[in-house]
């Protein structure tokens, strides 16, 4: 049985790649009266002074509706039990689909090898009260969802972000899925319950469809439920009532007036750089935006006639990138010293997401989830680029400035602009 496609064995090619995970997942060897090995293979900790939380948000009982994990700086919250990582088995399923494995096989590999792996922010935890927080909305890459980048979303919010990783519905999540009444006809069994779930998954390309084409229309979705949830986040701010059709028992009103409406971002990797791009063009309010390795070739030709005036910061892996990929960016960024780019030493597509810290070192190399750089190292230093970047575009009073010169690519590795060889400039 064949666990990948070649194209995510391949060379670069774009987002097949996407934001998840070609390959297997290693979990650690435990020994005897150790725990030390099981440490190892952890999503890393949010470093900020902040303890953080996390909630899911779906409103609606429709595909149109919002659905995010919003990630939050929380009060101490010793009784909370850490989120699950993957809370559903249809993700499993929706991963071996997007990995052309056998659903049956992949649920179970994922379920032994992840299974019990949550994230390290505490569960629907009281929201920390008194101050107001800069926004920062998430767009996850193609075959991802909304909880597989926590290791930036949990930083972010630990250095007093409340970030809403959107879920999206365009057919690009490996899987997600909305909330609908049951059918009358249906029996109820024991379940209190007139909600059931419907799960979308992700679609392949067509046989002579013009991926070009898909991912256009994607990314115009994308880019609208971005909009979305920064407006459903703000009519909480406001104090709205907002219906949760999840089971939850955190507090929404608790995020009342708690938003520095002035200071709103948006982040994504791979489809998800793209995405913040489309959403850029789309929405004023958010002031600046960060590009994780990102996909260039959804993006439409009128982005690039002047449509993006805030700044933009590109983060790019060594491994991922190329020619065409790179010419996009900077056709982008021509003459604007608000939009910066760096490449990240040793790094690749999938130092991004969470993927790259829940696999062992032989099967993260060979299925590349892990680049030659320390993972944690990689992690570290995307998240300091993106800290001083927002407190520069945001006017935030902290002391991410002191990570200024990553930005300009300058530090171990880090380098300025793209590791990547491009063809000589025309002259004008």
């Amino acid at each position: 049985m064949r666990l990948l496609p070649p194209a995510l064995c391949s060379a670069p090619g774009p987002a097949r790649l996407g934001g998840v995970t070609p390959g297997l997942l290693v979990k650690a060897p435990m020994e005897m009266g150790s725990s030390s090995t099981e440490k190892f293979y952890r999503i890393p900790e949010g470093k900020g002074p902040h303890s953080v939380g996390c909630t899911d948000l779906m409103t609606e009982n429709a595909v149109e509706g919002s659905f995010l994990r919003l990630y939050y700086p929380s009060c101490d919250a010793t009784d909370n039990e850490e989120a699950p990582w993957i809370p559903d088995k249809e993700y499993y399923q929706g991963l071996s689909d997007f990995l052309n494995m056998y659903r049956v096989v992949g649920e179970r590999l994922f379920q032994y090898y992840v299974g019990s792996v949550t994230c390290p922010a505490k569960s629907n935890a009281a929201f920390k009260p008194g101050e107001k927080y800069p926004l920062l909305i998430f767009s996850h890459g193609l075959g991802a969802f909304r909880t597989i980048y926590s290791a930036i979303c949990i930083e972010m919010a630990s250095q007093g972000f409340i970030v809403a990783a959107v879920e999206h519905r365009d057919e690009s999540a490996s899987a997600t899925y909305y909330c609908k009444k049951k059918s009358i006809s249906e029996p109820q069994e024991e379940s209190t319950s007139n909600m059931e779930k419907e799960w979308i998954y992700y679609r392949k390309l067509k046989t002579g469809e013009e991926e070009r084409c898909l991912r256009h229309k994607q990314v115009q979705q994308r880019a609208q439920e971005c909009i979305k949830a920064l407006n459903l986040i703000l009519e909480i701010n406001s104090g709205e009532e907002v219906m949760n059709v999840l089971n939850s028992n955190f507090d929404w009103n608790s995020l009342k007036d708690s938003v520095d409406t002035s200071r709103i971002a948006v982040m994504g990797h791979s489809f998800g750089g793209a995405t913040v791009i489309e959403s850029l063009s789309k929405e004023l309010r958010f002031r600046c935006g960060i590009a994780l390795d990102a996909w260039m070739l959804p993006v439409g030709d009128d982005i690039y006639q002047n449509s993006v005036q805030q700044p933009l910061l590109f983060i790019n892996s060594e491994k991922f990138q190329w020619a065409d990929n790179i010419l996009k960016m900077k056709r982008l960024s021509s003459n604007d010293t608000n939009k910066k780019m760096i490449t990240i030493k040793g790094s690749v597509h999938q130092s991004f997401p969470d993927f790259t810290f829940v696999s062992g070192e032989i099967i993260g190399r060979f299925f590349k989830l892990k680049g030659a750089i320390d993972p944690n190292e990689a992690i570290d230093i995307s998240n300091h680029a993106s800290l001083a970047f927002l407190q520069k575009h945001l006017s935030l009073k902290k002391d991410f400035d002191k990570w200024d010169s990553l930005v300009d690519g300058i530090g171990p590795n880090v380098i300025p602009g793209t590791n990547i060889d491009l063809p000589p400039a025309e002259p004008e």
